[in-house]
């Protein structure tokens, strides 16, 4: 059986919840929050009212901005 505790590194994730993403990407979790909330957003993924960001999707909407 695994052990519970082995951490993974967050870069290895594949989905990161509010806070990974905010220390992972140096954005705020309000803004993250934010810029997640509408339907069309394409890094997001919703377990019931839990959100979890697509690393490697939230890497491609944060590298095609000049702004947030």
């Amino acid at each position: 059986m695994a052990d519970r505790n082995t951490s993974i590194p967050v870069w290895k994730k594949v989905n990161l919840t509010v806070e990974e993403a905010a220390a992972y990407t140096g954005v705020g979790m309000t803004k993250l929050r934010e810029i997640s909330d509408s339907d069309q957003c394409e890094f997001v993924l919703w377990n019931g009212r839990k959100r979890l960001f697509k690393r490697e999707k939230l890497d491609e909407y944060l590298e095609n901005r000049f702004s947030i």
